[in-house]
């Protein structure tokens, strides 16, 4: 059903879906000539309004994701629904109605620090911390950047991010998007993107996991479905099939596996779809954009670490395997550890213990424990089956467990591989070329490092080398690569060089709320501990209520809010 007041929580029937799929097509392309002339001042007043209206819809949210997903009320695990929903698509718009603002003032936005030049005298613009939302306090330690190719100075970064974000500049068009249905967030702010960074109107086909959310979503985004540019459908396979083969729409993004991505392209499996990629034949000749996942490595860079470091970096590696029940296409999937590294043990088996306090989670994703039995090679009894046990897998190998290395799981099954090296610099060499070359995908990657092996020798020299190697679209220091998804600046997806026969983990960027043009990577870096617990790890006492002051944070922003933020913090 489209969004424009009909009952969203009744069952869609294929023919149902498709003759929505229609109308809401027509409504779109009688609109896109009126959204390419709306000026910068009324783009920034419906990002106001979404502001509210996603603030006003945000319990109701919360409670029906939580509900689908079997988080108990009360429970700090909802925590996670509010951050990867309405906490999320807060921060976007505030980042784009800021963006837009700049764009009407000065002709481009204003990024929050000068760009500045490696060593290599190639660019890195700053990303965060944002002034506006009080990031020094929200992240504090954490900084951002965007690594900008080759060739590009400041000047010309200045000139396409002008470009770019001149909404006039791109021809009137109607675009598909095609919902992820696990973090709840990414429909609505690849919509964003696709409305207020591309100049589309947007067809947006929510996936069948959390279609729950349409009434929602149409609730959250009232003033864009008012305005024209948005409608919002329901359905299975059939319905998406015709909201990306519709005649009328221009463009296609989606979120999800490799697979989906590959049967939209070239077709199902089999002999035609073999010719189709022989001849560079594919059944989609629209423009596509995509985000696909990722078996994402965790380096261990070898160091002496205190108990309290490996404490907090063991919850850290938890908190990317069980957020979400690991239904996440940037969760920890593979540690990669020094064999010779006399810690290695110990923080393994400290992630053991983490994850063992964790309580399992509903498997509320399709078809999760059979994946399950298939990555870790064990058969669950019945009662295993809904709330699936977290599995380390240790001193796996390519040549011995391929699976592993070649294919993201999406459950909760991760593994550990240990390089053999004779020194630490050997050793990230060959960890860096293990992930660029072993494992699937290419959409983030994580690295633990300890300040004092940095400040040694020529080790730090050493770590940017490994980041400049690393064809991953996300680098994250110390940190859960997926804060680079929810910081909203930075932008996110697969490292440059995907194609349409071979997109890794996607082709093009989201997010991106500075309108950068010709990034590289988005390089995150954090404390090696935070202090106070930060809300993403599962052993945080009070994350549901730090969460919703963050939202009261971003949805009205004010200093005053501060101390209510830091004092349920504190408490963590």
């Amino acid at each position: 059903m489209t969004s424009g007041g009909a009952d969203m929580s009744e069952l869609v029937t294929a023919e149902q879906g498709v003759e929505a799929v229609d109308r809401a097509v027509v409504d779109l392309l009688g609109a896109k000539a009126c959204w390419h002339n709306t000026s910068l001042a009324r783009r920034v007043s419906l990002l106001e309004a979404c502001v509210v209206a996603v603030r006003g819809a945000a319990e109701r949210w919360v409670d029906l994701s939580c509900q689908a997903k079997g988080i108990e009320p009360g429970s700090p695990t909802r925590s996670e629904e509010i951050a990867g929903g309405p906490l999320a698509t807060l921060r976007c718009l505030q980042l784009l109605a800021q963006s837009l603002r700049d764009v009407d003032r000065v002709g481009r936005p204003q990024l929050p620090g000068q760009p500045s030049n490696d060593s290599d005298g190639r660019l890195r613009v700053p990303l965060c911390p944002v002034r506006q939302l009080y990031d020094g306090v929200i992240f504090s330690g954490f900084t951002c950047e965007a690594w900008i190719e080759a060739g590009v100075d400041r000047e010309e970064l200045y000139r396409r991010q002008q470009r770019a974000s001149d909404p006039r500049r791109q021809p009137p068009a109607v675009a598909t998007v095609l919902g992820a249905g696990n973090v709840s967030s990414i429909a609505v702010t690849d919509a964003l993107g696709f409305i207020f960074q591309r100049g589309a109107v947007v067809l947006l086909k929510l996936n069948p996991v959390n279609d729950y959310l349409a009434a929602v979503f149409a609730e959250a985004l009232a003033p864009l479905i008012e305005a024209g540019c948005l409608r919002i459908v329901r359905g299975a396979a059939e319905v998406g099939q015709r909201a990306v083969g519709h005649a009328d729409v221009d463009a296609v993004h989606v979120t999800g596996s490799a697979d989906t991505h590959d049967a939209i392209v070239w077709g199902p499996q089999g002999e035609e779809r073999r010719r189709r990629l022989a001849e560079n034949d594919p059944l989609l000749t629209k423009p596509i954009t995509s985000e696909l996942g990722n078996v994402t490595p965790w380096i261990v860079v070898p160091g002496e670490y205190s108990e309290r470091e490996l404490q907090f970096q063991a919850e850290n590696v938890a908190a990317m395997i069980a957020n979400n029940a690991s239904f996440n296409c940037i969760a920890a999937k593979m540690i990669v550890t020094w064999r010779r590294w006399p810690q290695r043990e110990r923080f393994l088996d400290l992630i053991e213990e983490t994850l063992a306090g964790v309580p399992r989670r509903r498997a509320y994703y399709p078809g999760a424990a059979d994946r399950f039995e298939a990555y870790s090679g064990r058969t669950l009894n019945d009662d295993e089956r809904d709330r699936l046990p977290w599995t380390l897998i240790r001193d796996t190998a390519p040549e011995s467990d391929p699976r592993l290395f070649g294919e993201e799981s999406f459950v909760c099954v991760s593994a550990e591989t240990a390089v053999e090296a004779a020194n630490d610099s050997e050793y990230l060499q060959r960890a860096v070329e293990l992930a660029n070359d072993q494992l699937w995908g290419t959409l983030g990657v994580g690295l633990m490092v300890h300040p004092k092996w940095r400040r040694s020798g020529d080790n730090q020299q050493r770590l940017d080398e490994a980041i400049a190697r690393l064809r991953y679209g996300a680098v994250a220091i110390n940190q859960w690569p997926g804060l680079v998804f929810a910081l909203m600046s930075p932008p996110w997806g697969g490292h440059p060089g995907g194609t349409l026969a071979e997109p890794q983990s996607g082709v093009g960027w989201v997010h991106n709320t500075y309108f950068l043009e010709g990034v590289e990577k988005s390089v995150l870096e954090g404390p090696l501990v935070v202090w106070p617990k930060p809300l993403w790890l599962p052993t945080h006492h009070t994350a549901d209520v730090l969460a919703w002051r963050v939202v009261d944070l971003y949805a009205r922003p004010s200093m005053w809010k501060l101390p209510g933020i830091v004092l349920a913090a504190l408490r963590g």
